[in-house]
């Protein structure tokens, strides 16, 4: 079962979750005007299953998500729109904001 990052953060405006592909952690992507950046400091430090992952992030009011295991796996479960989703150097992403 992949593993990925996951931080949780509680705003103003409800729960963010913010979670990438273990693999991802630390990189950088670019292409044209768009920049990826992976980094602990918000994608956290702690590694956890994908099933996990995605009992976090189900009731999350905001989603910001990177990788193709769980961007994948989010649009199966119903929580993120395929059309939402950008590639950036190949990498899925995409920010969620439920209203």
């Amino acid at each position: 079962m992949p593993l990925v990052y996951l931080q949780r953060y509680t705003t103003e405006k409800g729960t963010l979750v913010a979670c990438c592909d273990e693999e991802l952690l630390g990189k950088t992507f670019r292409e044209g005007k768009l920049k990826l950046s992976v980094e602990p400091q918000f994608f956290g430090k702690t590694a956890i299953g994908l099933e996990e992952a995605l009992a976090i992030l189900a009731p999350a009011e905001m989603m910001n998500l990177a990788g193709h295991d769980i961007v994948s796996a989010a649009i199966s479960r119903g929580l993120v729109h395929p059309d939402a989703v950008i590639q950036i150097k190949g990498i899925p992403h995409v920010q969620v904001l439920r209203m």
